[in-house]
């Protein structure tokens, strides 16, 4: 309990690597031989250690920082000590990103639970499979007839893929995740417990009773997707559901029967997509919001935390409250309500002194 490090650096960076990694400038008089190989926060930062800075709240840090390195924004130069460790960098936390990349590889994607390589003792493997060379499975895996797993791919410990699916190379499906009627792309990280490819709730109700409606649709996710933990992604009724190259979807996440998802959307924890709703690309929706089925979310827009939407929504737009309206009408509403509240509280006040 001493050492609880579970990731350790493969290499050290020198300024130079940096430079060239990422494009940031090292300010005037830095020494070339500063190296690092963790990443730190501005505040728990020491020897060794590379911090960014890129939020303004967090300038105060600069001067007492102890971080071997710190990337900052051009715009906070003049502000930062003149000691500071600095490199200039247009996009501080991307190149944070781009360097504990570089240093932790292993944590930019669930690994073998195992520790394994290949096929491990206690995977069932069905002998209708087909694996490419370099596919590791981790015990307790199921992988059933006719799938077909590309090289690079992890398979994690007691995760079951079903009959035919199709995933492509360098995935990592981690722990306990199960996969049916899906064809996945190439660089796909599927976290634990994850589940896609199950029914869509999909039943014809009446007085008589609810009769269940076959799903005989799919689950396509194309390459550089990204699923979180306990997310579940139903197939489709009578097409495919579909989740586009380069979207990011968060844990908890809940996408109903023939979904469209666009290219590089982000869905934060706790989204509920209804049946047949289509997000255009660049959609970003806010933690623990939903929509109902069968509407379109226009290109770029932004729906906030818990917005609720019913309706079709403009690209660009940006909503908020339940029902979700465009940001603007939410804030004024809620000005008016917080000023009503209080003339009413001031009405009563002064009722109650006389």
């Amino acid at each position: 309990m001493t050492d609880p490090v579970f990731f350790r650096a493969r290499s050290r960076l020198a300024v130079a690597d940096i430079t060239r990694l990422t494009g940031a400038e090292p300010i005037e008089g830095l020494s070339a031989d500063i190296a690092v190989e963790r990443v730190a926060p501005l505040d728990q930062a020491g020897e060794g250690d590379l911090s960014f800075l890129e939020n303004p709240h967090y300038l105060p840090m600069l001067a007492t920082s102890k971080a071997a390195l710190i990337l900052i924004s051009p715009k906070f130069l003049d502000r930062a000590p003149k000691s500071a460790p600095l490199m200039v960098a247009r996009e501080p936390y991307r190149a944070f990103a781009q360097i504990g990349i570089a240093l932790f590889p292993e944590a930019a994607r669930p690994q073998s639970f195992f520790g394994a390589k290949g096929v491990s003792p206690g995977a069932v493997v069905h002998p209708e499979a087909r694996l490419e060379i370099g596919v590791t499975v981790d015990p307790g895996a199921v992988i059933g007839p006719r799938a077909e797993i590309g090289a690079g791919t992890i398979i994690g410990a007691n995760a079951v893929i079903g009959p035919d699916v199709r995933i492509g190379r360098d995935c990592s499906i981690s722990a306990n995740a199960v996969i049916q009627h899906s064809l996945i792309g190439n660089r796909v990280i599927i976290h634990s417990g994850a589940c896609l490819g199950q029914d869509g709730f999909g039943f014809s109700m009446g007085p008589r009773g609810h009769l269940k409606v076959p799903q005989v649709g799919r689950v396509v996710i194309q390459d550089d997707v990204e699923i979180g933990a306990g997310t579940t992604v139903d197939r489709g009724a009578n097409r495919d559901t579909i989740v586009g190259e380069g979207t990011k979807i968060d844990n908890q996440v809940q996408i109903g029967h023939n979904v469209m998802v666009g290219r590089h959307c982000v869905l934060v924890a706790k989204v509920g997509i209804s049946g047949s709703t289509v997000l255009e690309d660049f959609v970003v929706m806010g933690g623990a919001s939903a929509t109902v089925g069968h509407i379109r979310i226009g290109m770029g827009a932004q729906i906030a935390g818990a917005a609720n939407v019913k309706d079709d929504v403009p690209p660009g737009a940006r909503m908020a409250g339940t029902p979700a309206q465009p940001l603007g009408d939410f804030a004024r509403e809620l000005a008016l309500l917080k000023r009503l509240v209080k003339e009413t509280r001031v009405r009563s006040d002064t009722k109650n002194e006389g």
